[in-house]
């Protein structure tokens, strides 16, 4: 638990954060359209890009005895970074989500969206390739540390996919959105504060 539980917390942290993607897979959730295929190609992507982050900055930490300190100090940064944005999306508000009232699209569209949205994101090769790869590669078991962060990814696009609308009369106020991104500050600090000390 001391390797598996620190990934699923990170990749947790890092998902749970106001995005394209998930406020894509709210609205599904919210109209009930395609949910599982919805939240199954989150799922699927995330564990492709965790599987190669981990993979491959742990055979190259291997190799090159400087990279694990200079990734994992650039890791902080960039989680000081991450926390600071969300601390200044809490002071300043204003996020809402409101569902849209429209047709139903078929599934392939629906799906070709989504992966748009996750795959021409470059901040998921941040989050997910590079800062829980660079994470992993100070724990000897990076593999339990990134299915962790898998099982992480997996079970929250679920409970927000099936959880929308009981989550969408909360999240229509923006004060709400204030004490989540308010959360997600403190807990990228906190990480970052780890990874500082180690």
């Amino acid at each position: 638990m001391d390797t598996f539980l620190p990934g699923y917390v990170l990749s947790l942290s890092l998902i749970v954060a106001i995005g394209a993607q998930n406020a894509f897979v709210l609205r599904q959730g919210l109209r009930r359209e395609h949910v599982f295929w919805v939240c199954m190609t989150c799922g699927t992507s995330d564990a492709i890009l965790v599987s190669a982050g981990v993979a491959g900055f742990g055979a190259l930490a291997e190799s090159v005895p400087w990279f694990e300190g200079a990734m994992r100090y650039g890791g902080a940064a960039f989680l000081m970074w991450y926390g600071w944005r969300n601390a200044r999306s809490a002071w300043q508000g204003g996020h809402v989500l409101r569902a849209d009232n429209g047709t139903g699209r078929p599934l392939m569209p629906t799906l070709l969206t989504l992966l748009a949205l996750t795959w021409l994101n470059p901040h998921v090769y941040l989050d997910t390739v590079v800062l829980i790869g660079s994470i992993s590669a100070q724990y000897d078991n990076r593999l339990l540390f990134g299915g962790g962060a898998v099982l992480a990814s997996i079970s929250f696009f679920f409970a927000l996919g099936y959880g929308a609308r009981l989550l969408a009369p909360l999240f229509a106020r923006p004060t709400s959105w204030r004490v989540l991104d308010g959360l997600i500050a403190l807990t990228m600090w906190t990480i970052a504060a780890g990874l500082v000390v180690a």
